[in-house]
């Protein structure tokens, strides 16, 4: 999944500088919140990490949103919230007490 986002360098007596754009949330996942990240196609990557693109309507031109039907929400653990676990099982669909894979 690639997140579309701003990025400066840092300069001389200053600190990086990065934001991730956001829209309207798509109807699936507004019981989440309101806005929801720019998430791109992969074919638009490569065009968009051009440090010699610059001109906004050529930059609207090559970034292409995912739709929103190929992205799924589910519940995770809570172990997601912790950046020790460096290991698969915190993006795995949690389940229930009974073993069932829980709906949001």
């Amino acid at each position: 999944m690639f997140i579309a986002g701003l990025w400066k360098p840092a300069g001389e007596g200053s600190e990086i500088c990065c934001a991730i754009l956001a829209e309207p949330v798509s109807p699936g996942f507004a019981f989440i919140r309101d806005r929801q990240p720019d998430v791109l196609d992969s074919e638009s990557r490569r065009q968009l990490l051009d440090p010699e693109l610059s001109a906004q309507e050529t930059i609207r031109r090559v970034a292409r949103r995912l739709n929103p039907d190929q992205i799924m929400a589910y519940p995770v653990s809570t172990r997601m919230n912790r950046s020790a676990n460096d290991d698969p099982g915190p993006t795995e669909p949690e389940a229930d007490a009974g073993g069932n894979q829980r709906d949001l």
